[in-house]
């Protein structure tokens, strides 16, 4: 066997130190004498696989929740009861593949879809309830079908009239001027119903506590359309007026005189109305929804139809093509191109568009990847935003308690006598503070005082004032054991400032240890930040942390019924948490390998 020369040796001493360890194969004891305690330690952590995967975690989930947002803000100020307590899903506008090619009707509701095929049969999709799933069943066909907040309705070419799904507040009760006359339109409202038969005249029935819509008995009879949000309805009439159908006046109620008796169809959002004229001009009015009253100039002089959902309008063109403008949170005011296209239905957050050939088109919100909270808010965005905050807050406490820990340890262990009593002393006093009591305390007193950002804040540094005194110990006893070394009395023997002998000499010395005490801190501050949250004394709604999506869901009712809303957070915290104790005992592990033999 050959032997191995100085040079040889040398030259991969060498590139062991830049090339890394894998360029240069030496035995066990070479690769000791030429490595630095530092990649000692990193090679012990890379060679557990517990620690690595811990750390694997954590870093995806660091760089889901900073980055990810970009992609996935989070209106602070949404709401929307339409969508509350919506369960994970993707198929609001997953349509039956029997639809597709022979659409004559289709409509969207809050979080599903009906449509009527050429042979008229009812089709439905999206996230139905067992009332939602009982079709109608007629010897006609039908033609036409509208769908609402969790209930439908259709029509056959008879002009009778059927419903499904809720059957709360009279829903499923449908009024006998209805049953007796010939319907041409139906429209499936929030908990409400209305019918409009082919002599003009409108029914309306359901909750109407809720939504009060009366019609004027010196219109009846002049109806050709109706459109309905939350809270009102609006008509057309055979003269090309609009009606507006309130109990009281609203910004809807001042239509624009100019389009009185030029209006060929009509749409309505939750705040604005819009209506498509004669010479195929569209005009806006009521309340700013979201930018739907910036209208597209080249739809203008060419609109054929129109359409809404809750805060955008879809158009179709004289020469098939559709725009879309308005609140686009979910894509559904960025419309495909299209051609051919010849009829449209905008309803909530979703569009469909059908060609000559009965071919749909979709667009919008297809669903929640995590589902929705009772204010209706997507969990997925309110997870990533909120987990942001959490680790935000742990890390800037860990920070601050890291700072003090270290200063105050490192002049304790160093100077000892007096210095080292009064500073001990102190350490223990304030570890006998506890934080969650005291946290509350100052959150009670003084938290309505202060800006969200300042509560915020407040909590990072009563984190950070009170978690340093474990490691001002733990750097406490390392320096006492390295400050007793030669290195240490060389550097006082050649002068150097004894505040750089402890900051410059020493600490690198044993900052790996407190490295581990930091990673574990971390984990802990962020528990106590989710904990101060959950119960309702730390960052407050309409923000987003872990602790407090958690405190939302603090309800037997929602544990039981809307599972989504506490296992994804619960299990967004617990694998943060985890790997950050994972890659922290991995460290631990990798500076003193022999604590596994103890």
């Amino acid at each position: 066997m050959a032997k191995r020369t100085y040079g040889s040796t040398f030259t991969d001493v060498l590139k062991t130190l830049f090339l890394g360890r894998r360029a240069a194969t030496l035995s066990i004891l070479e690769e000791e004498q030429v490595q630095s305690p530092y990649r000692t330690m990193l090679r012990n952590f890379s060679e557990k696989w517990s620690a690595m995967l811990g750390l694997y975690i954590f870093l995806a989930i660091f760089l889901a929740v900073f980055i990810l947002p970009i992609f996935f803000p989070m209106d602070i100020g949404f709401q929307d009861p339409t969508q509350k307590n919506t369960k994970p899903s993707s198929s609001f506008m997953r349509y039956s593949k029997e639809l597709d090619g022979a659409a004559v009707s289709i409509d969207g509701g809050s979080v599903f879809g009906v449509g009527v095929d050429a042979s008229g049969k009812i089709h439905q999709w999206g996230t139905l309830t067992a009332k939602q799933q009982k079709l109608p069943t007629s010897a006609a066909k039908f033609v036409q079908v509208s769908a609402g907040l969790d209930h439908a309705l259709a029509l056959d070419e008879n002009g009778r009239v059927y419903t499904w799904g809720n059957d709360r507040f009279t829903l499923s009760a449908i009024p006998p001027l209805v049953s007796g006359q010939r319907v041409k339109q139906v429209l499936a409202g929030h908990q409400i119903s209305m019918a409009l038969t082919e002599s003009g005249s409108i029914s309306v029935w359901g909750n109407t506590n809720l939504i009060t819509i009366p019609v004027p008995a010196d219109r009846q009879g002049t109806f050709t359309k109706m459109v309905a949000n939350t809270t009102l309805a609006l008509a057309t009439t055979k003269a090309g007026e609009v009606v507006v159908l309130s109990s009281k006046e609203t910004p809807f109620s001042y239509v624009p005189p100019e389009i009185q008796g030029k209006v060929v169809d009509l749409a309505v959002t939750e705040r604005s109305a819009a209506a498509v004229t004669s010479d195929g001009r569209v005009v806006v009015w009521g309340g700013e929804d979201h930018g739907v009253q910036e209208i597209p100039a080249q739809i203008q002089g060419k609109t054929v139809a129109i359409s809404a959902g809750r805060g955008h309008y879809t158009a179709l063109l004289s020469d098939g093509t559709v725009a879309s403008w308005g609140w686009n949170n979910y894509k559904q005011a960025k419309a495909p191109k299209l051609k051919n296209i010849v009829s449209i239905s905008s309803a909530y957050f979703q569009n469909y568009a059908v060609d000559k050939n009965g071919k749909i088109y979709t667009w919008g919100l297809k669903g929640y990847l995590m589902g929705t909270d009772q204010y209706g808010r997507d969990l997925f965005t309110r997870l990533l935003t909120g987990g942001r905050v959490t680790l935000t807050i742990g890390a800037i406490a860990v920070i601050i308690s890291g700072l003090i820990g270290i200063i105050i340890g490192s002049f304790s262990g160093y100077y000892g006598g007096k210095t080292d009593m009064l500073l001990m002393r102190l350490a223990e006093v304030v570890n006998a503070i506890p934080f969650l009591p005291l946290a509350m305390i100052l959150s009670a007193i003084i938290g309505s005082r202060i800006s969200e950002t300042g509560r915020i804040s407040m909590i990072m540094v009563i984190l950070g004032l009170l978690s340093w005194p474990s490691l001002a110990r733990l750097v406490r006893g390392q320096i006492l054991a390295a400050r007793e070394q030669e290195f240490v009395t060389a550097a006082k023997a050649m002068g150097i400032k004894e505040v750089k002998i402890i900051f410059r000499h020493i600490l690198p010395n044993v900052i790996t240890v407190v490295l581990v005490n930091l990673t574990l801190s971390f984990a802990l501050c962020m528990l106590y930040e989710s904990s101060l949250s959950y119960l309702g004394f730390g960052v407050n709604e309409p923000n987003a942390t872990w602790g407090n999506m958690l405190y939302g869901c603090n309800d037997s009712t929602v544990m039981a019924q809307y599972w989504w809303r506490w296992v994804f957070p619960a299990i967004a915290l617990s694998l943060c948490t985890v790997s950050i104790n994972m890659a922290g005992d991995g460290m631990r592990d990798a500076i003193d390998p022999k604590s596994n033999d103890r």
